[in-house]
């Protein structure tokens, strides 16, 4: 096509050459200077799907759920101004856990910045080193044949390293990328300004550039015989428990970690590692992913005395304790053919049973009895049965999305023993574990792998309410099936675990932590037209969770908050009871 103007043109190509690229989604927040966008956006949706949303922080962690299930670069259009500092903890969110976004914001032209002009402020570079690249993009502009055709030429060229640099092909870490864009009016496609060339792209459809393929990682040799663990946090992927298995070493693997399946899986290494002889005999460390969830963790990696290998993913590697030995790609046994390591459906080579994993395995099997056993005696409904009734509801093929504080750690001493292949996909925001735009975040993660059998979120009620905007989604929006279980103690209990919930602090603490709220649940979710169901036992979320009423819908799971540092007390002591 030849646009009738240069915002047009500066929009439609930097598009098209991003679905060249691979982009198949964009989520808008509707604005005035961003409408050349949002009409190309709109003109191409053969290949794009568009999302429209009324918050740009919602918008952005609706695109950041989108990348993170996809695997896929996701783009977000803002117009200017505070909506573009709205995107911020999107953007913070996926640069640490590496989530491929493209962040195109709209802007008034250079020329009025300084001049106090409406919406214009420095938008350029306004977050700092949490994307990978940005760029300032200069408004178009007509002139002859050849001066429209370099701008193509520069805008192509522009968005298909943007697409590269965003999902790690130049090199990189996969992360955020920003594009902040100038344009001068007039902004709708059917006024014209002189403009008069096509936007011609590659004669074959394809990207503009081609980057190379990330090079070929040198794998690195580890003794089999020290007494190791391997440790697999937020994103580490099926290596993890391939290596474990491999080697006969017991697999400490966060919820998210998509590793949490196999034989070497340990479910209750958190209170485990509270074992000074247990853990004390630990001699080496491998850790894949970001492990984020625990202290003994923390520790453990801190320690000193251990030889500690990081390999490196997309939210690079963790050294929080500073005594990682070696930064590595790729792991190998000493002794042991690397070649299986590539491929999580070729089995692992026999090996006879390893007395250190049978110890581990062993002591996991009697916790796990003693901690069911003790929230089945409490009566009332606990925050871990809410966890361990979701895990168990999720099928082969389905998706959990877990909020931040308490209920992925509940969820991580809960979880079902998954089967290996069963492509079950677990999934938070773990690069910095906050709870904002959670809502949002899955919805998009539930857009982002439509072929889930189930999709489930797996939300705390603070983290609930932080996010409610997630839920306002207009009538001619897509819109997936998701159950939102809610876990509702009205407030924030994960401090009543922490040194501010210590009884010293009792009159202070409602007012500073636990922030008691006594919001009506069902009203506000009345309120958006989002099905609503109440449930205060195990039996009743267990017959809600298997009577999905499709679409989105909340289920809310009433527990207590009076009692959740004694709970988690009791449970912590069940590991000294050997």
């Amino acid at each position: 096509m030849t646009p009738a103007n240069a915002s047009t043109a500066l929009a439609t190509t930097l598009l098209d050459e991003l679905a060249r690229c691979g982009v198949r989604d964009v989520v808008l927040a509707p604005g005035s200077r961003s409408a050349a966008l949002a009409f190309a956006a709109h003109r191409d949706q053969d290949r794009l799907r568009l999302h429209t949303r009324i918050d740009e922080r919602s918008a952005g962690f609706l695109a950041l759920g989108i990348a993170r299930t996809s695997r896929r670069p996701v783009v977000v259009v803002t117009t200017s101004g505070t909506a573009v500092a709205n995107l911020h903890p999107a953007v913070l969110e996926a640069s640490h856990a590496g989530v491929q976004l493209i962040l195109v914001t709209a802007d008034r032209p250079a020329r009025l910045r300084g001049s106090n002009a409406n919406q214009t402020t420095e938008q350029a570079g306004i977050f700092g080193t949490a994307v990978r690249e940005h760029a300032d993009v200069p408004a178009g502009y007509p002139g002859s044949g050849e001066v429209e055709r370099r701008q193509v030429v520069g805008w192509r060229a522009l968005a298909a390293r943007t697409a590269a640099v965003a999902n790690g092909r130049l090199g990189g870490r996969p992360g955020p990328v920003h594009l902040n864009v100038q344009f001068e009016e007039p902004l709708v496609p059917d006024v014209g300004d002189g403009w008069g060339s096509a936007l011609d792209g590659a004669p074959d459809g394809g990207p503009w550039m081609t980057p190379g393929g990330r090079p070929v990682a040198t794998p690195e040799p580890v003794s089999r015989d020290l007494r190791t663990v391997v440790v697999a946090g937020d994103d580490a992927g099926p290596p993890a428990r391939v290596l474990a298995e491999a080697a006969g070493w017991p697999l400490l693997a966060e919820p998210t970690s998509g590793s949490r399946t196999g034989e070497a899986a340990i479910r209750t290494y958190r209170l485990l590692l509270g074992d000074a002889d247990l853990a004390g005999r630990i001699q080496q460390v491998v850790v894949f992913g970001h492990p984020t969830l625990s202290r003994p963790v923390g520790r453990l990696l801190a320690r000193d005395d251990i030889e500690l290998y990081a390999v490196r993913g997309p939210s690079g590697w963790t050294d929080s304790g500073h005594h990682v030995h070696a930064v590595v790609d790729r792991i190998e046994l000493e002794g042991v053919d690397a070649s299986w390591f590539t491929s999580e459906k070729v089995a692992p080579p026999a090996r006879e049973a390893d007395p250190w994993l049978a110890e581990w395995r062993r002591r996991d099997a009697e916790l796990s009895r003693r901690l069911d056993q003790h929230l089945a005696q409490r009566g009332a409904m606990t925050p871990q049965q809410v966890a361990g009734t979701v895990s168990a509801a999720l099928p082969p093929g389905g998706l959990l999305f877990v909020g931040a504080s308490n209920p992925v750690r509940d969820l991580d001493l809960m979880v079902a023993r998954y089967q290996v292949g069963d492509r079950r996909m677990v999934v938070g925001n773990r690069g910095l574990a906050g709870i904002d735009g959670s809502v949002s975040s899955a919805v998009g993660a539930a857009l982002g792998r439509p072929r889930s059998t189930r999709a489930i979120a797996l939300l705390g009620d603070v983290t609930f309410l932080h996010d409610t905007n997630g839920l306002l989604i207009g009538p001619g929006e897509e819109r997936p099936d998701l159950t939102i279980v809610v876990v509702n103690d009205d407030g924030g209990s994960i401090f009543a675990s922490l040194e501010q919930g210590a009884e010293q602090h009792a009159a202070s603490y409602d007012k500073l932590f636990g922030t008691p709220h006594g919001v009506d649940v069902a009203s506000l979710c009345a309120a958006t037209r989002t099905p609503h169901w109440k449930v205060g036992s195990v039996a009743e979320l267990q017959h809600a969770l298997a009577s999905p009423a499709g679409g989105i819908e909340v289920v809310e799971a009433v527990v207590r908050r009076d009692d959740r540092r004694e709970l988690d007390a009791a449970i912590r002591a069940l590991a000294a009871q050997d």
